[in-house]
């Protein structure tokens, strides 16, 4: 859980299907290479799978990453 004091500037949302069995590390490089922003910046990265039924958010937070998981059982993101 984000901590209240946690303040996030931006959002990002990865525009292509990401592979969910990448984590951590393989997400960080995906947004140093293609976003071209710094991951330990205050700011929220939103990746989708290719059926889009899945949410990976990643985002630093003082001393190490925190990586959430979000699947949908019937419907799928927009």
């Amino acid at each position: 859980m984000m901590r209240p004091d946690t303040k996030v500037e931006k959002v990002y949302l990865y525009s292509k299907p990401v592979d969910f069995q990448k984590s951590i590390d393989g997400l960080a490089a995906l947004v140093e290479l293609d976003l071209r922003v710094a991951v330990f910046d205050p700011v929220l990265f939103v990746f989708l799978n290719r059926s889009r039924n899945r949410v990976k958010i990643l985002y630093w937070e003082r001393n190490g990453f925190c990586l959430w998981l979000k699947r949908l059982e019937a419907e799928r993101f927009k």
